[in-house]
């Protein structure tokens, strides 16, 4: 039961933050203007909240290598290749099952199908480290600290809760629109225009 919680609550910190995050950078470096940077209505990234998962996980994981600096280079190493992990495959996923593609790196050098790229992979590495020095601490005392006030855990729940009926309303949608202009793939701003077309039309 405390696994889940502490998983759960990972997951939910993971989404909203990465949300927020999300929100900036399309506004200030991407996109230049305010949108919605999810797939779903509310406002949290289920990816991050995976990938805030593998931080903590890998962060904590021991590896039985004795010489410290070694062990932390490991570390960091482990997780920018789970980050990016989490990327292709959510990227494919989306790409391959839906026809939309939630990020677009194909003008970028030696990226992969559009969904990865060792830019953002160094991106993320960065991100992990400054996780795994800063970050991790903090959040396992946090976690601790939860794990003995469960009264916390009903926050927690209820986004769940969102999530999973936002996540089922969007599902539905996507598949509506997966076949928008035949086989190609559909990109994410372009997936947000469109649906907001047919639900004008609906209504």
């Amino acid at each position: 039961m405390k696994y889940i919680v502490l998983s759960s609550t990972l997951f939910v910190i993971g989404s909203l933050i990465g949300w927020v995050i999300e929100l900036f950078f399309r506004r200030f470096v991407s996109q230049k203007k305010w949108m919605n940077p999810g797939f779903l209505t509310g406002p949290y990234l289920p990816i991050y909240g995976f990938g805030v998962l593998v931080l903590y996980g890998v962060s904590n994981l021991p590896l039985g290598i004795s010489n410290q600096p070694v062990d932390i280079i490991v570390h960091i190493l482990v997780i920018g290749v789970g980050m990016t992990l989490i990327e292709f495959i959510a990227g494919l996923i989306f790409i391959k099952g839906f026809k939309i593609k939630l990020w677009d790196y194909s003008n970028r050098k030696w990226n992969i199908m559009g969904i990865i790229c060792p830019s953002f992979s160094i991106i993320w590495l960065g991100v992990g480290s400054l996780y795994y020095f800063l970050l991790n601490p903090v959040l396992v005392n946090g976690l601790t600290w939860i794990s003995e006030n469960l009264i916390y855990t009903y926050f927690v729940g209820a986004v769940i809760g969102a999530m999973i009926v936002d996540f089922a309303y969007s599902i539905h949608l996507a598949t509506k629109l997966k076949d928008y202009k035949e086989l190609a793939s559909l990109r994410f701003e372009d997936f947000k225009k469109e649906l907001k077309n047919r639900l004008k039309n609906i209504r």
